[in-house]
């Protein structure tokens, strides 16, 4: 590397170009049948309902099903052998170009459930909100959020029936000026909070903000940087704005952040090494890392490596949430494991 340019080398490094994973294994295990084309986020209900984003198509990363439409599955984690059914959505929205990516939940006073839906229809960038029928397993299209500072949507999180923060992956929205910009290393991707009243910017400054969630007691939003490796602890205030508290660096790339709502661990689905997630060599596919990190406040927080695996089984995890010790990992394009722990 040393006879590299910099820019590249600095590239490499964002990547974790060189890393190799050392194995990790959980012994109840197993691969969910149906889910083969990604189980890109996951968001557990209260009462054990896994959401499961599938189907997601992101430029540059390969696709399993490149013209079949995105879906949303639901798992009932209280089950003794857990299926996942897809979730039928009303007449009336485009699923034709239905591509989810980001998901996140928020149940209302009255026991609504509303599914927050990162969509890139035509490789555009909108948010989908959904109110879940448990009587039918079904989702009602509410309505489409456009807006000017959702321009490279990557997740978000609910704190209201329809407001929500979200995080802008990218500066641009072409893919190769995409790429320019990871290349280059520029810090202009942000966070930005959504309502009906008011939009605004609340946190900028990251390489690529990718998973955002929320601490149990509402008072930290938790935001990944997937490029830099680390996880941003961000104080909430009551006019939604975001300040700074402290930053947890890491040796992988993080992708999406969920948050034990007992215990208030964060866990993540983690790419060990970002350089094979773009170039998706069969012989060399990209590895999985499931990490769990205990008290981030603290001055050193607990990380755990609960499970890592060099992509025979489970290739670019994206996403791991627990509920009743059940896991579930998530994967950008391939696909999910429900593991008892």
């Amino acid at each position: 590397w040393c006879r590299l340019p910099r820019v590249v080398v600095v590239s490499l490094n964002r990547l974790n170009a060189t890393r190799e994973v050392d194995p990790v294994a959980l012994p109840n295990c197993r691969l969910i049948k149906g889910i083969e084309a990604g189980s890109e986020d996951i968001d557990i209900l209260p009462n054990g309902l896994a959401f499961i984003s599938s189907g997601l198509k992101y430029p540059g990363l390969k696709s399993f099903a490149p013209d079949k439409p995105g879906e949303i599955f639901l798992m009932d984690l209280n089950e003794k052998k857990p299926k996942a059914s897809e979730l039928r959505i009303s007449r009336g929205f485009d699923l034709g170009s239905f591509n989810p990516h980001g998901i996140s939940t928020y149940i209302d006073k009255d026991d609504t459930v509303y599914l927050f839906v990162v969509n890139h229809p035509h490789q555009k960038s909108t948010v989908e909100l959904f109110k879940f029928m448990e009587e039918d397993n079904s989702l009602v299209h509410l309505k489409t959020i456009r807006h000017d500072l959702l321009t490279s949507v990557n997740d978000v999180v609910a704190v209201g029936p329809d407001s929500f923060y979200a995080t802008n992956d990218h500066y641009f929205s072409d893919f190769i000026l995409m790429f320019l910009e990871m290349y280059l290393g520029l810090t202009w991707s942000n966070v930005v909070y959504y309502s009906p009243k008011e939009v605004k910017e609340v946190a900028s400054g990251f390489y690529s903000a990718n998973g955002i969630n929320i601490s149990p007691d509402k008072k930290y939003i938790y935001i990944a940087d997937i490029f830099d490796h680390n996880v941003h602890v961000m104080e909430k205030h009551a006019d939604w704005n975001l300040t700074h508290v402290k930053t947890l660096q890491l040796d992988t790339l993080a992708d999406n952040l969920s948050v034990d709502p007992d215990t208030g661990d964060i866990w993540t689905g983690c790419h060990p090494n970002g350089m094979k997630l773009f170039y998706n060599d069969p012989d060399n596919p990209p590895a999985s890392e499931v990490l769990r990190i205990q008290n981030i406040l603290a001055e050193k927080p607990t990380v755990t490596r609960v499970y890592a695996e060099n992509g025979s089984v489970l290739q670019g995890t994206s996403v791991a949430t627990v509920y009743n010790r059940k896991l579930l990992i998530g994967t950008v394009f391939h696909r999910a494991l429900y593991c008892e722990l």
